[in-house]
C-alpha cells in the first residue's frame, strides 16, 4: 500500500541490503550448488571473486554459464572483486598480481587482469569491479613493489577499461600505505582521470588503518561499496562480524550519516568449514539488521 504520513520526528533511513561474496567458497570452482547455497539463505546480491581457478574470467563460455546459474537462482551480481592472484588451490595462493610493481611487464599483466574482469563484470550484471592497491601489509610484498609511481602508471587505463565496460571502479581501503582512507582521497582528487570511480570501504580493513566509522566519515561522498567483516584490530582476520573488536553500532551510524545506501557485502573466507560461516554470516546479518532498524526508529525528544 501507499506509506501513511510522515509522522514528526520520524527517520526515514532508505534500507540496505546485503550480499555475500563468493570469497567464502574461494578454493572451489564456482558451480551452480555455490549459487543456489547463498540464494537458500537469503541474501540478495553477490560479489564474485575473480580468481581464474575459482570462475575462469577469461573463458566467455565459462562466464556465460555463470550469468545463466545468476538467472537462475534470482540473485544479482552486484560487484566483482579484481584478480589479486593467478590462483587459490588447496589454500595456497599463487602469484600476486601488483598493479603498483615498478617491474613494467609484471604491472601490464594486473592491469590486464582486471580488464578481462570488468569485462566479465559487464556480461554477469554487476556495476562495480573492487580494486586492491598493490599487496596489502600481512602479504608477502615483493622488494619495490606499493609504488606510488607504478600504481599511478596503472589507474588511468584501469578506469579507462572499467568505463569501456560500463562498470565503476572502487578503490579498496586496504592496509598498506597506497589504499588509507586519506590516499584513496588523494588518488580521486588529484590530476588523474579515474572517471565516475569511488571507494569500496572494507570495514575490516579500516578497523586498522584508523577505525571503520571514522574511514566511513572521511570517505563520504566517495561510497560505492563496502566488505564487511571483523578482526581484533592487529591482523586481517576476515571474522564473521561480532566476533572481532569493530564497533558495528558506531559504524552503521556513520555509514547512514554519510548517506550511504549501497548493500553490505560479507566478504569472508571460510576459516575450514564453510557451512558454519555462512550461518554465522546469517546471524550477524540478522544483528547488523537489528541495529539499522533502531537507527530507523523515531528521534528521542526530550
Amino acid at each position: 500500500g501507499r506509506p501513511g504520513p510522515r509522522r514528526a520526528g520520524a527517520r526515514l533511513i532508505r534500507a540496505m541490503t546485503f550480499g555475500l561474496s563468493t570469497h567464502l567458497f574461494h578454493g572451489e570452482t564456482l558451480t551452480a550448488s555455490h549459487f543456489e547455497r547463498i540464494r537458500a539463505h537469503d541474501f540478495e546480491l553477490v560479489e564474485i571473486f575473480a580468481t581464474r581457478t575459482h570462475v575462469d574470467y577469461h573463458a566467455a563460455a565459462a562466464v556465460a554459464e555463470v550469468r545463466r546459474w545468476l538467472d537462475a537462482t534470482g540473485l544479482r551480481a552486484w560487484s566483482v572483486h579484481a584478480p589479486i592472484c593467478d590462483g587459490f588451490v588447496n589454500g595456497v595462493w599463487g602469484r600476486a598480481y601488483s598493479n603498483a610493481t615498478p617491474d613494467t611487464a609484471l604491472r601490464r599483466e594486473a592491469v590486464d587482469e582486471t580488464a578481462r574482469a570488468a569485462d566479465a563484470a559487464a556480461a554477469w550484471g554487476a556495476g562495480v569491479i573492487v580494486l586492491h592497491l598493490g599487496i596489502p601489509r600481512g602479504q608477502p610484498i615483493p622488494a619495490g613493489d606499493n609504488d606510488a609511481g607504478a600504481l599511478a602508471r596503472s589507474l588511468e587505463p584501469i578506469a579507462a577499461a572499467c568505463a569501456a565496460a560500463g562498470v565503476r571502479l572502487a578503490l579498496e581501503v586496504i592496509p598498506n600505505d597506497l589504499a588509507t582512507p586519506g590516499a584513496l582521497l588523494r588518488w580521486l582528487e588529484g590530476d588523474l582521470d579515474l572517471g565516475a570511480a569511488g571507494v569500496c570501504l572494507d570495514v575490516g580493513h579500516a578497523h586498522l588503518v584508523g577505525g571503520a566509522p571514522e574511514a566511513a566519515e572521511e570517505l563520504a561522498g566517495y561510497l560505492l561499496t563496502t566488505h564487511i567483516h571483523d578482526n581484533r584490530g592487529k591482523a586481517d582476520d576476515h571474522l564473521v562480524p561480532f566476533a572481532g573488536t569493530i564497533d558495528w553500532p558506531s559504524t552503521m551510524m556513520a555509514l547512514v550519516k554519510v548517506g550511504y545506501t549501497g548493500p553490505l557485502v560479507f566478504e569472508l573466507p571460510d576459516h575450514g568449514d564453510a557451512a558454519r560461516v555462512l550461518t554465522a554470516a546469517v546471524g550477524a546479518r540478522a544483528r547488523l539488521q537489528g541495529i539499522l532498524d533502531d537507527l530507523n526508529g523515531p528521534l528521542a525528544f526530550e
